[in-house]
């Protein structure tokens, strides 16, 4: 099927082209913007204790007041706030107020700190529109104008709060994506040169999956709309790596097949025919696994990961496309002259150090397994020290931005739980009015609980049937500690809820205690949905019931490897408290699916040798000489592409860009070019089992063949030459 894809674009290259550029115009010109939600709340499903809170609290007080944005006060010299300084942030309320600022329905004073050192205005806007762009744009007003009114003064105020923390997750993201953009074109334009020696390769790439890029977001974004799916800005971040990242892997995996073909002697158009055909299946076979490892992100129950797991979906599933078509179509227009001015390849170069490491592991494959495999073991026993934040906003921006100073510096004048604090609703089963002479007894046995600072009943519903009790905790929101206290507030609430009561607990806490749990839901079904479609593909594409099973294993053994690692580094080295409670998830889909690319390219190629005869040793050194450079080319500008993630400056893409990328390096320079090929030679025929790797396979009709119709010589096709110790051709 491949070698008849890749004869059709051959002989049509223009008319390929054309279809799609305008498939591209056609699909760009009529996408939908694509929106974005930075509100945690809707990462969940309805059916979640913190969000059916929310929702009671829609109905039964939805003129509640709940801040989107706190101005935070305090004197410039440090000092407490003078009698002249309070009448300064009345004023400055006031005149907030009477601003009518879009989105925003309520500003009222807020309580001043223990100390006398701070105060605040507290700021209300449409629920409906939480986490949405137009609260961002709300706080950029209100951030503006509150400085404007505080000139003059002895105050120095600063703009928190959920829509502050919105606007400046926007702008730290949209410079993360500059610096993102930035680093993965340099990294694959100087890679691709030294590599190649070539500028017309190393700049084609990145204008063909450049196009590719535009319909990759175009398909996105009606996806996105028709399917009601939630948006998130750090995707656009992780879609620039994914789409250059996987799209200059498959052009790799294409063009060092293309060039070994013109070594080989066949003429350049049917050496471009002859490459598809005999890489196209691992290409298929790599996009596919990654392809079902997103897609199983549908799976999930938090909403940020289904957005993803669909887009990414889209994105490789597009450079598939254009990797089988695209690029064929383009480089047989070209032709050799794609090299330019480099003549390496005409010839295969003596001495080559992948064919010296192919010979080290077909004469010592136990060797070879077993060190790479105690490197892995050695760095996944850094796992057991894992620990989850879920504080997305300050890991998604810098601790400089203003939000998050304000965070931390009103963590320290009140309660650490002020901020946010979580509310219990206390509702009647039977519509009718609550017993009010219970609610000090209830309120009291909330504030006894650990971890608690106060608890009190703070408003009822007009008709008398919800009641709010706010609990402030003694912790910021997003700790372990809170997380902790919330599920001890929860227990207390439903236990001794008055007869005839039922009570939700609500707030940012019971939300990341949400989280915690679908994140742990996600791990025992997306986890093994992924890993068992993986081993489908493999499964199909080796003809075989043995491989799949320890080339999973040791894929997962490079997870383990990778995520002990992270936690080595971040943990261990840097001191954070812990890692974002989705890199485990993320590392997992992103390790497995797109490190299992490489391992797919080793395998298919040590099937490919062993069918042509070889025993299996010898078969192992001629994969890791033939495709060793294509996984190391790749891997590399994989790794480095998603490295590039940690320019963003914030702590989920620093995370998420060193365990990606360290886990592509482990995928490509320990897995698949050592562990893989080792292990297969050690396992021998039986890896194959039930195919028949010891019958040799014949050469496709065409392959090998010029344009003369003179075959070339029997078994070239089969890329059978054998080395000397020297490396020397014999």
């Amino acid at each position: 099927m491949f070698r008849r894809i890749g004869a059709t674009v051959v002989r049509h290259p223009v008319w390929t082209i054309v279809a799609w550029l305008i498939a591209a115009v056609a699909i760009v010109a009529t996408a939908p913007s694509l929106p974005s939600n930075s509100d945690e709340s809707s990462f969940l499903p309805k059916s979640y204790e913190s969000i059916k809170a929310a929702d009671l609290q829609q109905k039964a007080f939805p003129s509640a007041f709940t801040p989107s944005a706190i101005a935070l006060y305090q004197r410039t010299d440090g000092g407490k706030l003078t009698a002249a300084d309070k009448q300064d942030i009345a004023r400055i309320t006031t005149q907030l107020s009477n601003k009518h600022i879009d989105q925003v329905q309520k500003v009222v004073p807020g309580l001043p700190s223990k100390d006398g050192r701070y105060d605040l205005t507290l700021v209300q806007m449409d629920s409906k529109n939480a986490g949405q762009p137009k609260q961002a744009d709300a706080a950029k007003v209100l951030r503006d104008d509150v400085k404007q009114l505080a000139k003059g003064t002895h105050l120095d105020v600063k703009l928190g709060g959920s829509a502050a923390q919105a606007l400046d997750q926007q702008d730290s993201s949209k410079r993360g994506q500059a610096l993102i953009g930035f680093g993965t074109f340099a990294i694959i334009l100087v890679t691709l040169l030294i590599i190649f020696r070539a500028p017309i390769l190393a700049v084609l790439p990145l204008v063909l999956i450049g196009l590719v890029s535009a319909v990759a977001n175009g398909l996105i974004a009606y996806a996105t709309k028709l399917f009601d799916l939630q948006a998130n800005s750090s995707i656009s971040s992780i879609l620039i790596v994914v789409l250059f990242g996987v799209g200059t892997d498959y052009f790799l995996f294409l063009m060092f097949r293309y060039r070994e073909r013109l070594r080989l002697g066949d003429e350049p158009k049917q050496a471009m025919v002859n490459a598809v055909g005999r890489v196209g299946e691992a290409i298929a076979s790599a996009a596919g696994a990654v392809i079902i490892a997103f897609l199983a992100l549908v799976l999930s129950t938090l909403g940020f990961l289904k957005q993803m797991g669909p887009a990414l979906a889209i994105a490789v599933g597009a450079t598939l496309v254009a990797g089988l078509t695209l690029i064929p179509a383009v480089v047989s227009l070209i032709g050799p002259k794609v090299f330019w001015p480099s003549k390496s390849w005409q010839k295969e170069p003596e001495n080559a150090r992948f064919a010296a490491l192919g010979r080290g592991v077909q004469r010592r494959p136990a060797l070879t397994t077993v060190l790479s495999g105690l490197v892995l073991v050695a760095l996944a026993a850094g796992i057991f020290g894992y620990h989850a934040t879920f504080d997305l906003a300050s890991g998604s921006m810098p601790k400089t931005k203003e939000s998050m100073v304000v965070q931390d510096q009103m963590q320290k004048a009140y309660s650490a739980g002020a901020a946010a604090p979580t509310d219990v609703y206390l509702s009647s089963t039977g519509g009718k009015p609550l017993d009010k002479s219970a609610f000090a007894a209830y309120a009291s046995k909330l504030g006894a609980v650990d971890g608690v600072a106060n608890a009190r009943m703070t408003q009822v519903n007009k008709d008398g049937s919800t009641a709010d009790f706010t609990v402030t905790l003694k912790y910021e929101a997003s700790t372990d500690k809170a997380i902790d206290t919330v599920g001890r507030v929860r227990d207390v609430a439903h236990t001794n809820a008055p007869d005839g009561t039922k009570a939700v607990v609500g707030g940012m806490s019971s939300i990341y205690k949400d989280i915690n749990t679908a994140v742990n839901h996600d791990y025992k079904t997306v986890f093994p949905v992924a890993a068992i479609l993986i081993m489908i593909i493999l499964g199909l594409l080796l003809r075989s019931v043995v491989a799949p099973w320890y080339l999973m294993a040791s894929v997962g053994l490079g997870f383990g490897a990778t995520l002990g690692a992270t936690v080595w580094i971040f943990q261990k080295g840097q001191g954070h408290s812990g890692l974002m409670f989705m890199l485990p998830v993320i590392m997992y889909l992103f390790v497995v699916a797109i490190g299992t690319d490489y391992n797919i390219l080793m395998i298919a190629r040590l099937r490919e040798e062993a069918r042509e005869g070889r025993e299996p040793r010898e078969a192992a050194g001629m994969a890791l000489r033939h495709a060793g450079p294509t996984v190391a080319a790749a891997g590399f500008i994989l790794a480095a592409t998603f490295a590039t993630m940690m320019l963003a400056g914030n702590s989920l893409l620093t995370e998420m860009g060193f365990a990606v990328s360290f886990g592509i390096a482990v995928a490509a320079f320990v897995m698949a070019m050592f562990f893989t090929p080792s292990l297969t030679a050690l396992i021998g025929h039986a890896a194959w089992w039930p195919g028949h790797s010891d019958r040799a396979e014949p050469a496709p009709a065409g392959a090998g063949t010029g344009v003369s119709g003179s075959a070339s010589a029997p078994g070239a096709d089969r890329d059978s030459f054998a080395h000397d110790p020297a490396g020397r051709r014999n």
